[in-house]
């Protein structure tokens, strides 16, 4: 008992001071300005084309899914179009790479980390050009409606999977 107290104790310090050592960085040096990376539009596009063509092919599994009514064909399809979902996710995964639209938290050592407030994030942003942000925001606003439809196909799939009520 007394072993299992301590063990959880240990665990609960350790996760509250890993956050903190995770957050810690050693200053940069000063005479090295920071790099901004240019934004690479064009190959953004290329990715972004290659999503829209994946989901172009989700959209027409969807459309035999709910065309068919054999059991085994809708099982086939559904995990057709789940290997599909994959596929795409790990492409739009790609598509936060360096010179991509990889910012600080996106380019790969903040994701998946603490969550950035505006005080970390508001100096990268504020050494962009007005070219580089409007790259950004096109990129983004591309990206979002990517999510979007994703997040349908998602929610179609998964309503699909639920068994159906008599």
């Amino acid at each position: 008992m007394k072993k299992e107290l301590i063990g959880a104790a240990l665990s609960a310090i350790m996760l509250c001071v890993t956050p903190a050592l995770a957050q810690q960085s050693k200053p940069a040096a000063k005479s090295a300005p920071a790099k901004q990376e240019q934004p690479n539009v064009a190959e953004f596009d290329k990715q972004a084309a290659q999503i829209q063509e994946n989901m172009r092919k989700m959209q027409e599994q969807v459309d035999k899914i709910r065309q068919t009514q054999d059991p085994q064909e809708r099982q086939k399809l559904l995990q057709e179009h789940w290997a599909a979902m994959q596929s795409t996710m790990g492409m739009m995964h790609g598509m936060w790479g360096p010179g991509m639209m990889g910012g600080p938290m996106m380019g790969g050592h903040m994701r998946g980390g603490p969550m950035m407030g505006w005080g970390q994030m508001g100096g990268y942003y504020s050494k962009l050009t007005p070219e580089q942000m409007k790259q950004r925001q096109y990129m983004t606003d591309q990206y979002m409606g990517m999510q979007q439809m994703m997040m349908n196909h998602m929610m179609m799939h998964q309503n699909w999977m639920q068994p159906r009520q008599p």
